[in-house]
Protein backbone atom coordinates (compact mmCIF):
# COMPACT_ATOMS: atom_id res chain seq x y z
CA UNK A 1 0.00 0.00 0.00
CA UNK A 2 0.99 3.66 -0.19
CA UNK A 3 1.41 3.80 3.58
CA UNK A 4 3.71 0.78 3.56
CA UNK A 5 5.74 2.36 0.79
CA UNK A 6 6.21 5.49 2.85
CA UNK A 7 7.29 3.49 5.86
CA UNK A 8 9.73 1.37 3.80
CA UNK A 9 11.37 4.39 2.39
CA UNK A 10 11.43 6.11 5.77
CA UNK A 11 12.99 3.06 7.43
CA UNK A 12 15.62 2.81 4.73
CA UNK A 13 16.44 6.50 5.07
CA UNK A 14 16.60 6.25 8.85
CA UNK A 15 19.01 3.29 8.62
CA UNK A 16 21.16 5.35 6.26
CA UNK A 17 21.24 8.18 8.79
CA UNK A 18 22.21 5.87 11.63
CA UNK A 19 25.16 4.49 9.68
CA UNK A 20 26.53 7.92 8.78
CA UNK A 21 28.22 10.27 11.21
CA UNK A 22 27.32 13.28 9.11
CA UNK A 23 23.67 14.00 8.29
CA UNK A 24 24.78 16.06 5.33
CA UNK A 25 25.22 12.83 3.38
CA UNK A 26 21.46 12.58 2.99
CA UNK A 27 20.76 13.48 -0.66
CA UNK A 28 18.05 13.10 -3.27
CA UNK A 29 15.71 11.36 -4.06
CA UNK A 30 14.80 11.71 -0.36
CA UNK A 31 13.33 14.99 0.84
CA UNK A 32 11.44 16.29 3.84
CA UNK A 33 8.06 15.52 2.28
CA UNK A 34 8.92 11.81 2.06
CA UNK A 35 8.80 11.50 5.87
CA UNK A 36 5.41 13.18 6.44
CA UNK A 37 3.64 10.10 7.91
CA UNK A 38 6.03 9.88 10.82
CA UNK A 39 6.61 12.90 13.07
CA UNK A 40 9.85 11.40 14.44
CA UNK A 41 11.22 10.80 10.97
CA UNK A 42 9.94 14.21 9.94
CA UNK A 43 12.16 15.80 12.59
CA UNK A 44 15.12 13.71 11.42
CA UNK A 45 14.55 14.78 7.84
CA UNK A 46 14.39 18.43 8.91
CA UNK A 47 17.77 18.10 10.66
CA UNK A 48 19.18 16.35 7.61
CA UNK A 49 18.10 19.15 5.30
CA UNK A 50 19.52 21.80 7.67
CA UNK A 51 22.79 19.92 8.05
CA UNK A 52 23.08 19.45 4.31
CA UNK A 53 23.13 23.20 3.75
CA UNK A 54 26.23 23.86 5.92
CA UNK A 55 28.00 20.53 6.50
CA UNK A 56 31.48 19.76 5.12
CA UNK A 57 32.81 16.41 4.08
CA UNK A 58 36.26 15.18 5.10
CA UNK A 59 38.72 15.67 2.24
CA UNK A 60 40.47 12.36 1.62
CA UNK A 61 41.99 13.40 -1.70
CA UNK A 62 45.38 14.03 -0.12
CA UNK A 63 45.72 10.29 0.41
CA UNK A 64 45.21 9.52 -3.28
CA UNK A 65 48.80 10.27 -4.31
CA UNK A 66 51.29 8.74 -1.87
CA UNK A 67 54.79 7.85 -2.99
CA UNK A 68 56.03 4.64 -1.39
CA UNK A 69 59.21 3.11 -2.70
CA UNK A 70 58.51 -0.43 -1.48
CA UNK A 71 54.85 -0.76 -2.40
CA UNK A 72 53.43 -4.09 -3.52
CA UNK A 73 52.99 -3.33 -7.22
CA UNK A 74 53.54 -6.31 -9.46
CA UNK A 75 56.85 -6.26 -11.27
CA UNK A 76 58.14 -8.18 -14.24
CA UNK A 77 59.71 -11.54 -13.37
CA UNK A 78 62.97 -10.47 -14.99
CA UNK A 79 63.25 -7.39 -12.72
CA UNK A 80 64.88 -7.71 -9.32
CA UNK A 81 62.16 -6.32 -7.06
CA UNK A 82 64.41 -5.43 -4.05
CA UNK A 83 66.80 -3.58 -6.34
CA UNK A 84 63.91 -1.68 -7.88
CA UNK A 85 62.62 -0.67 -4.45
CA UNK A 86 66.10 0.50 -3.41
CA UNK A 87 66.41 2.57 -6.57
CA UNK A 88 63.04 4.19 -5.99
CA UNK A 89 63.94 4.99 -2.41
CA UNK A 90 67.32 6.48 -3.39
CA UNK A 91 65.77 8.60 -6.11
CA UNK A 92 63.15 9.92 -3.69
CA UNK A 93 65.74 10.73 -1.02
CA UNK A 94 67.83 12.63 -3.59
CA UNK A 95 64.79 14.64 -4.68
CA UNK A 96 64.00 15.50 -1.06
CA UNK A 97 67.59 16.57 -0.45
CA UNK A 98 67.54 18.80 -3.51
CA UNK A 99 64.26 20.34 -2.42
CA UNK A 100 65.61 20.95 1.07
CA UNK A 101 68.68 22.61 -0.45
CA UNK A 102 66.45 24.91 -2.49
CA UNK A 103 64.46 25.80 0.63
CA UNK A 104 67.59 26.62 2.63
CA UNK A 105 68.98 28.70 -0.23
CA UNK A 106 65.69 30.61 -0.52
CA UNK A 107 65.53 31.26 3.23
CA UNK A 108 69.13 32.49 3.22
CA UNK A 109 68.48 34.87 0.30
CA UNK A 110 65.37 36.29 1.94
CA UNK A 111 67.16 36.75 5.26
CA UNK A 112 70.04 38.50 3.51
CA UNK A 113 67.61 40.76 1.67
CA UNK A 114 65.90 41.68 4.96
CA UNK A 115 69.23 42.50 6.61
CA UNK A 116 70.32 44.63 3.66
CA UNK A 117 67.02 46.54 3.65
CA UNK A 118 67.32 47.20 7.37
CA UNK A 119 70.90 48.41 6.97
CA UNK A 120 69.95 50.71 4.07
CA UNK A 121 67.06 52.20 6.05
CA UNK A 122 69.38 52.95 8.97
CA UNK A 123 71.88 54.60 6.62
CA UNK A 124 69.09 56.67 5.09
CA UNK A 125 68.07 57.98 8.53
CA UNK A 126 71.63 58.94 9.47
CA UNK A 127 72.70 60.47 6.13
CA UNK A 128 72.26 64.22 5.63
CA UNK A 129 73.91 64.61 2.22
CA UNK A 130 71.27 64.87 -0.56
CA UNK A 131 73.36 63.02 -3.14
CA UNK A 132 74.09 60.23 -0.73
CA UNK A 133 70.40 60.04 0.18
CA UNK A 134 69.45 59.73 -3.48
CA UNK A 135 71.97 56.96 -3.99
CA UNK A 136 70.69 55.11 -0.90
CA UNK A 137 67.07 55.47 -2.08
CA UNK A 138 67.99 53.91 -5.42
CA UNK A 139 69.68 51.06 -3.61
CA UNK A 140 66.59 50.65 -1.41
CA UNK A 141 64.27 50.48 -4.45
CA UNK A 142 66.54 47.89 -5.99
CA UNK A 143 66.37 45.79 -2.81
CA UNK A 144 62.57 46.11 -2.72
CA UNK A 145 62.33 44.80 -6.28
CA UNK A 146 64.62 41.96 -5.31
CA UNK A 147 62.36 41.26 -2.30
CA UNK A 148 59.28 41.06 -4.56
CA UNK A 149 61.10 38.69 -6.89
CA UNK A 150 62.20 36.50 -3.99
CA UNK A 151 58.64 36.47 -2.59
CA UNK A 152 57.33 35.23 -5.93
CA UNK A 153 59.98 32.54 -6.07
CA UNK A 154 59.21 31.56 -2.47
CA UNK A 155 55.49 31.26 -3.26
CA UNK A 156 56.30 29.08 -6.24
CA UNK A 157 58.57 26.90 -4.13
CA UNK A 158 55.90 26.57 -1.43
CA UNK A 159 53.37 25.51 -4.04
CA UNK A 160 55.80 22.92 -5.35
CA UNK A 161 56.36 21.64 -1.81
CA UNK A 162 52.62 21.47 -1.19
CA UNK A 163 52.04 19.46 -4.37
CA UNK A 164 54.87 17.03 -3.63
CA UNK A 165 53.42 13.55 -2.92
CA UNK A 166 53.63 12.30 0.62
CA UNK A 167 56.01 9.47 1.39
CA UNK A 168 57.05 7.29 4.29
CA UNK A 169 59.29 10.07 5.67
CA UNK A 170 56.66 12.82 5.56
CA UNK A 171 53.46 10.93 6.43
CA UNK A 172 54.06 11.49 10.12
CA UNK A 173 56.35 13.28 12.53
CA UNK A 174 57.66 11.98 15.87
CA UNK A 175 55.43 12.93 18.78
CA UNK A 176 58.29 13.07 21.25
CA UNK A 177 61.97 12.23 21.55
CA UNK A 178 63.83 10.84 24.49
CA UNK A 179 67.57 10.75 25.05
CA UNK A 180 69.20 8.59 27.67
CA UNK A 181 72.69 9.58 28.76
CA UNK A 182 74.80 6.92 30.38
CA UNK A 183 76.65 8.18 33.41
CA UNK A 184 80.40 7.98 32.94
CA UNK A 185 82.57 6.01 35.28
CA UNK A 186 83.68 8.04 38.31
CA UNK A 187 86.98 9.80 37.75
CA UNK A 188 89.81 10.00 40.16
CA UNK A 189 89.72 13.35 42.00
CA UNK A 190 92.12 15.96 40.71
CA UNK A 191 94.72 17.64 42.87
CA UNK A 192 92.67 20.21 44.86
CA UNK A 193 95.64 22.43 45.69
CA UNK A 194 96.14 25.80 44.01
CA UNK A 195 99.33 24.59 42.37
CA UNK A 196 97.50 21.61 40.86
CA UNK A 197 94.65 23.78 39.59
CA UNK A 198 97.05 26.32 38.11
CA UNK A 199 98.96 23.58 36.32
CA UNK A 200 95.79 22.05 34.83
CA UNK A 201 94.49 25.49 33.85
CA UNK A 202 97.76 26.41 32.12
CA UNK A 203 97.82 23.15 30.14
CA UNK A 204 94.17 23.57 29.15
CA UNK A 205 94.64 27.16 27.96
CA UNK A 206 97.78 26.26 26.05
CA UNK A 207 95.85 23.63 24.07
CA UNK A 208 92.55 25.47 23.56
CA UNK A 209 93.21 29.22 23.74
CA UNK A 210 92.55 29.89 20.04
CA UNK A 211 89.38 27.78 20.09
CA UNK A 212 88.09 29.61 23.19
CA UNK A 213 88.69 32.99 21.55
CA UNK A 214 86.90 31.84 18.41
CA UNK A 215 83.93 30.59 20.46
CA UNK A 216 83.73 33.98 22.20
CA UNK A 217 83.26 35.73 18.83
CA UNK A 218 80.00 33.95 17.94
CA UNK A 219 76.80 35.97 18.34
CA UNK A 220 74.26 33.40 17.06
CA UNK A 221 73.33 30.49 19.31
CA UNK A 222 73.15 28.04 16.38
CA UNK A 223 76.78 28.78 15.48
CA UNK A 224 77.86 28.47 19.12
CA UNK A 225 76.08 25.13 19.49
CA UNK A 226 77.61 23.69 16.32
CA UNK A 227 81.10 24.87 17.32
CA UNK A 228 80.80 23.44 20.82
CA UNK A 229 79.66 20.09 19.43
CA UNK A 230 82.69 20.01 17.16
CA UNK A 231 85.00 21.06 20.03
CA UNK A 232 83.22 19.71 23.10
CA UNK A 233 86.35 20.00 25.25
CA UNK A 234 85.45 23.70 25.56
CA UNK A 235 82.52 22.79 27.84
CA UNK A 236 84.75 23.07 30.89
CA UNK A 237 85.27 25.22 33.97
CA UNK A 238 88.65 26.35 32.65
CA UNK A 239 86.96 27.80 29.56
CA UNK A 240 84.60 29.88 31.72
CA UNK A 241 87.56 31.04 33.84
CA UNK A 242 89.55 32.08 30.78
CA UNK A 243 86.58 34.01 29.35
CA UNK A 244 86.07 35.85 32.64
CA UNK A 245 89.75 36.83 32.82
CA UNK A 246 89.65 37.93 29.19
CA UNK A 247 86.67 40.17 30.01
CA UNK A 248 88.76 41.94 32.65
CA UNK A 249 91.64 42.36 30.19
CA UNK A 250 89.30 43.89 27.59
CA UNK A 251 87.84 46.26 30.20
CA UNK A 252 91.33 47.42 31.16
CA UNK A 253 92.06 47.99 27.45
CA UNK A 254 88.71 49.86 27.11
CA UNK A 255 87.45 47.64 24.26
CA UNK A 256 83.79 47.97 25.19
CA UNK A 257 82.13 46.42 22.10
CA UNK A 258 84.29 43.30 22.18
CA UNK A 259 83.88 43.11 25.96
CA UNK A 260 80.08 42.87 25.72
CA UNK A 261 80.24 40.04 23.16
CA UNK A 262 82.73 38.03 25.22
CA UNK A 263 80.67 38.67 28.37
CA UNK A 264 77.56 37.16 26.75
CA UNK A 265 79.43 34.02 25.77
CA UNK A 266 80.88 33.87 29.29
CA UNK A 267 77.39 33.83 30.80
CA UNK A 268 76.29 31.19 28.28
CA UNK A 269 79.18 28.95 29.31
CA UNK A 270 78.41 29.50 32.99
CA UNK A 271 74.74 28.57 32.42
CA UNK A 272 75.81 25.41 30.58
CA UNK A 273 78.07 24.39 33.47
CA UNK A 274 75.30 25.08 35.99
CA UNK A 275 72.92 22.85 34.04
CA UNK A 276 75.45 20.01 33.95
CA UNK A 277 75.96 20.27 37.71
CA UNK A 278 72.22 20.33 38.43
CA UNK A 279 71.63 17.08 36.49
CA UNK A 280 74.99 15.56 37.47
CA UNK A 281 76.07 15.00 33.86
CA UNK A 282 79.30 15.79 32.07
CA UNK A 283 78.98 19.27 30.46
CA UNK A 284 79.83 17.80 27.06
CA UNK A 285 76.63 15.75 27.22
CA UNK A 286 74.44 18.79 27.98
CA UNK A 287 75.28 20.94 24.96
CA UNK A 288 72.28 19.93 22.81
CA UNK A 289 69.78 19.99 25.68
CA UNK A 290 71.05 23.35 26.93
CA UNK A 291 70.82 25.14 23.59
CA UNK A 292 67.39 23.63 22.88
CA UNK A 293 66.19 25.03 26.18
CA UNK A 294 68.00 28.34 25.66
CA UNK A 295 66.60 28.96 22.17
CA UNK A 296 63.04 28.19 23.32
CA UNK A 297 63.38 30.03 26.61
CA UNK A 298 60.55 32.10 27.99
CA UNK A 299 60.66 35.85 28.52
CA UNK A 300 61.54 35.56 32.22
CA UNK A 301 64.52 33.30 31.47
CA UNK A 302 65.90 35.72 28.86
CA UNK A 303 65.40 38.67 31.21
CA UNK A 304 67.40 36.79 33.85
CA UNK A 305 70.08 36.14 31.23
CA UNK A 306 70.32 39.84 30.33
CA UNK A 307 70.48 40.77 34.03
CA UNK A 308 73.31 38.28 34.53
CA UNK A 309 75.22 39.82 31.61
CA UNK A 310 74.83 43.31 33.11
CA UNK A 311 75.88 42.04 36.54
CA UNK A 312 78.97 40.40 35.03
CA UNK A 313 79.93 43.65 33.28
CA UNK A 314 79.65 45.51 36.60
CA UNK A 315 81.85 42.94 38.37
CA UNK A 316 84.35 43.04 35.51
CA UNK A 317 84.50 46.84 35.70
CA UNK A 318 85.18 46.71 39.45
CA UNK A 319 87.85 44.05 38.96
CA UNK A 320 89.49 46.11 36.20
CA UNK A 321 89.61 49.19 38.44
CA UNK A 322 91.14 47.14 41.24
CA UNK A 323 93.72 45.73 38.82
CA UNK A 324 94.64 49.21 37.57
CA UNK A 325 95.01 50.50 41.14
CA UNK A 326 97.16 47.50 42.04
CA UNK A 327 99.30 48.08 38.94
CA UNK A 328 99.74 51.74 39.88
CA UNK A 329 100.76 50.78 43.41
CA UNK A 330 103.20 48.22 42.05
CA UNK A 331 104.64 50.81 39.68
CA UNK A 332 105.09 53.23 42.57
CA UNK A 333 106.90 50.56 44.58
CA UNK A 334 109.20 49.76 41.68
CA UNK A 335 109.88 53.44 41.13
CA UNK A 336 110.63 53.92 44.81
CA UNK A 337 112.99 50.95 44.78
CA UNK A 338 114.81 52.35 41.77
CA UNK A 339 115.03 55.74 43.49
CA UNK A 340 116.51 54.14 46.60
CA UNK A 341 119.08 52.37 44.47
CA UNK A 342 120.07 55.70 42.89
CA UNK A 343 120.60 57.48 46.23
CA UNK A 344 124.09 58.87 46.66
CA UNK A 345 126.29 58.76 49.77
CA UNK A 346 124.35 61.68 51.25
CA UNK A 347 120.97 60.03 50.72
CA UNK A 348 119.87 62.34 47.90
CA UNK A 349 118.44 61.25 44.54
CA UNK A 350 120.80 62.34 41.73
CA UNK A 351 117.83 62.77 39.35
CA UNK A 352 116.24 65.29 41.71
CA UNK A 353 119.57 67.11 42.15
CA UNK A 354 120.20 67.26 38.42
CA UNK A 355 116.73 68.71 37.76
CA UNK A 356 117.31 71.38 40.47
CA UNK A 357 120.60 72.59 38.94
CA UNK A 358 120.74 75.69 36.73
CA UNK A 359 120.59 74.95 33.03
CA UNK A 360 124.22 75.90 32.54
CA UNK A 361 125.36 73.34 35.12
CA UNK A 362 123.02 70.71 33.65
CA UNK A 363 124.68 71.26 30.29
CA UNK A 364 128.09 70.74 31.84
CA UNK A 365 127.07 67.38 33.32
CA UNK A 366 125.37 66.30 30.07
CA UNK A 367 128.45 67.07 27.99
CA UNK A 368 130.81 65.79 30.73
CA UNK A 369 132.88 68.95 30.39
CA UNK A 370 134.79 69.56 33.66
CA UNK A 371 136.42 72.76 32.42
CA UNK A 372 133.06 74.25 31.55
CA UNK A 373 131.75 73.13 34.96
CA UNK A 374 134.57 75.01 36.74
CA UNK A 375 133.87 78.15 34.73
CA UNK A 376 130.15 78.05 35.44
CA UNK A 377 130.74 77.38 39.14
CA UNK A 378 133.09 80.37 39.30
CA UNK A 379 130.38 82.60 37.84
CA UNK A 380 127.92 81.67 40.61
CA UNK A 381 127.88 83.34 44.02
CA UNK A 382 130.07 81.52 46.52
CA UNK A 383 127.19 80.32 48.71
CA UNK A 384 125.09 79.10 45.77
CA UNK A 385 128.08 77.31 44.23
CA UNK A 386 128.85 75.61 47.54
CA UNK A 387 125.17 74.59 47.90
CA UNK A 388 124.97 72.98 44.46
CA UNK A 389 128.36 71.35 44.82
CA UNK A 390 127.49 69.79 48.16
CA UNK A 391 124.22 68.41 46.74
CA UNK A 392 126.11 66.94 43.79
CA UNK A 393 128.53 65.26 46.21
CA UNK A 394 125.73 63.93 48.43
CA UNK A 395 123.89 62.51 45.41
CA UNK A 396 127.05 60.92 43.97
CA UNK A 397 127.07 63.06 40.84
CA UNK A 398 130.40 64.60 41.86
CA UNK A 399 133.17 62.61 43.51
CA UNK A 400 135.70 65.01 45.15
CA UNK A 401 139.40 64.37 45.44
CA UNK A 402 140.59 62.03 48.17
CA UNK A 403 140.88 63.80 51.48
CA UNK A 404 138.18 66.41 50.88
CA UNK A 405 135.81 65.96 53.79
CA UNK A 406 133.80 69.15 53.96
CA UNK A 407 132.06 71.67 51.80
CA UNK A 408 134.90 74.17 51.89
CA UNK A 409 137.45 71.63 50.71
CA UNK A 410 135.03 70.46 48.06
CA UNK A 411 134.42 73.99 46.88
CA UNK A 412 138.17 74.51 46.64
CA UNK A 413 138.39 71.38 44.58
CA UNK A 414 136.52 73.13 41.79
CA UNK A 415 139.73 75.05 40.99
CA UNK A 416 141.90 71.91 41.05
CA UNK A 417 142.80 69.74 38.05
CA UNK A 418 142.75 66.46 40.03
CA UNK A 419 138.97 66.05 40.59
CA UNK A 420 137.12 62.93 39.61
CA UNK A 421 133.84 63.11 37.71
CA UNK A 422 130.99 60.63 37.58
CA UNK A 423 128.06 61.00 35.16
CA UNK A 424 124.43 60.77 36.19
CA UNK A 425 123.07 57.23 35.83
Amino acid sequence: SASAGYHDRAFGSFRLLSLSSNLSQLQEPFSASDFAPCSFLKEISRCAVEKGSTGKMVDYSKWNNIEVSDDEDDTHPNIDTPSLFRWRHQARVERMAEQEKLRQSMDAKMAQNRDQLKEVEEKLKKTEDDKEKERIKQEKNKLKKQKEKLSAEDSSLKKQERLTPWNVDTLSQPGFEKSVLNKPAPKEPDDPSEEGWAKRYGEYVQKNEKLIQKFAMFSRHDDSERFLKENNQLAHDHCASYLAVWCVDLCVQEKKALLERVARQTVVMQYLLQLSKSVDVDPRGCITAFYRKFKLAEKEYMEAYEDEVKSLLVRVDDRAKARIEAAEEEAKKVEEQERLKRLGPGGIDPVEVFESLPETLQKCFEEKDIAMLKEEMAKLPKEEAAYHLQRCIDSGMWVPEAGAQNTGASAAAVNSDDEQYEEVK
